[in-house]
């Protein structure tokens, strides 16, 4: 995590805890996570699917190798070409990959 992703977490949480506690006795629901949140949990996972050599970073020949082998997962024809009933398969399933055959 850098050094302003850290920043920006203990700022969040420093005015979390300070609204708790100036917060009336209330019935909390709990809240959905917000939406950088869920990004950056996107971002990790896209990371270690991605990220081959493990440098930390994803390289163009690595973006490259993912995203053909994602075409080809979705040209279910063979055709060389999505269809939309293709392309509305199109949202990547992490949990279908395994981690080894990524980038081979």
């Amino acid at each position: 995590m850098t050094k302003r992703s850290l920043l920006i977490v203990l700022m969040g949480a420093a005015f979390t805890l300070s609204g708790v506690c100036s917060a009336q006795k209330q019935p909390t629901t709990p809240n959905p996570p917000d939406k950088a949140t869920l990004a950056e949990e996107n971002v990790k996972e896209m990371l270690l699917l991605m990220d081959t050599d493990k440098s930390g970073k994803i390289s163009k020949d690595e973006w490259m190798k993912f995203m053909s082998a994602e075409f080809d997962r979705l040209d279910t024809d063979k055709s060389g070409e999505l269809d939309p009933k293709e392309l509305l398969k199109s949202s990547v399933n992490y949990r279908h990959y395994h981690f080894a055959d990524v980038g081979k």
